[in-house]
C-alpha cells in the first residue's frame, strides 16, 4: 500500500512543493491553485525556516487552510446522521475538535513532503464543483485526487477529498457512526479530545499502480 500519511499530507491540502500546469479550468481550480501558491510562499520563506519557527510556520499554513477548506461543512458531513441531534454548542465543539484532528494529523506536517501535482480540470454544477488533479508519486506511479468544493459565501471551498475514489468524509463518517452506535456521542467526543486515540486514514491504491482516469 502507498504510505497513507505521505499521500494525505500532500493530497488533502494540495500543499505539494511543486506543481504542473494542467488543462484549463475555471474559478474553483483557480482559487485552489492560488491557495497552493500562498502555502508554497510560506514554506519557502527563509524567515520561517527551521524548528524554532515551526509553530509560526504552522499557524501561517493553518490560516490559509481555513480559507481553502470549509472545515465546518466537512465536520458536519463526517458526523452524518448524528449532526441533526446535536445542540448548537455541541456542533461548535465538534467542528473545533474535528478541525484540530485534521490540523494535528496532516497540516502540522505538511512541510515534510515534496511531490508534483497536475491540475486536470473541474466540473461545476451550480454551487458545487469537483476539481480533478493527479498526484505524481515517483517511479511512474500516480494517484487521482478529486477535490469536492462548494460556494457557500464569497469563494469556493473544499469540503471533501476523494483519493483514488475513496472519500475522506465517508471514511471518517463510517468510523464516527460506529463509535456513536457502539458507545455514545460523548464517547466519540472523548476520543477526539484524546491525542492518544487515532482514527484510520482512508485507504489508497496500490503503490506503483496508475490511477484510472
Amino acid at each position: 500500500m502507498v504510505v497513507l500519511h505521505t499521500v494525505l499530507l500532500i493530497g488533502i491540502l494540495l500543499f505539494a512543493l511543486t506543481w504542473v500546469q494542467g488543462a484549463w479550468a475555471g474559478p474553483p481550480t483557480d482559487q485552489l491553485r492560488s491557495g497552493v501558491e500562498r502555502v508554497i510562499k510560506i514554506l519557502r520563506d527563509p524567515e520561517l525556516k527551521g524548528d524554532a519557527k515551526a509553530n509560526e510556520r504552522t499557524a501561517a499554513v493553518n490560516k490559509v487552510a481555513d480559507e481553502i477548506f470549509d472545515f465546518g461543512e466537512t465536520a458536519k458531513r463526517a458526523l452524518g446522521q448524528h449532526w441533526a441531534q446535536r445542540t448548537a454548542a455541541e456542533r461548535e465543539e465538534f467542528v473545533r475538535l474535528f478541525t484540530a484532528l485534521l490540523q494535528r494529523t496532516y497540516i502540522s506536517k505538511v512541510d515534510q513532503y515534496n511531490s508534483e501535482m497536475t491540475f486536470q480540470d473541474d466540473v461545476v454544477d451550480g454551487n458545487q464543483a469537483v476539481v480533478r488533479t493527479t498526484l505524481l508519486l515517483g517511479k511512474g506511479s500516480e494517484m487521482s485526487l478529486d477535490y469536492r468544493m462548494h460556494h457557500p459565501r464569497d469563494r469556493w471551498q473544499v469540503y471533501d477529498l476523494s483519493i483514488d475514489g475513496t472519500s475522506l468524509v465517508a471514511n471518517y463518517r463510517s468510523q464516527f457512526n460506529k463509535i456513536v452506535r457502539t458507545e455514545s456521542y460523548e464517547g466519540l467526543v472523548a476520543r477526539l479530545k484524546s491525542r492518544e486515540v487515532g482514527f484510520a486514514a482512508p485507504a489508497a491504491g496500490p503503490s506503483g499502480a496508475k490511477s484510472a482516469r
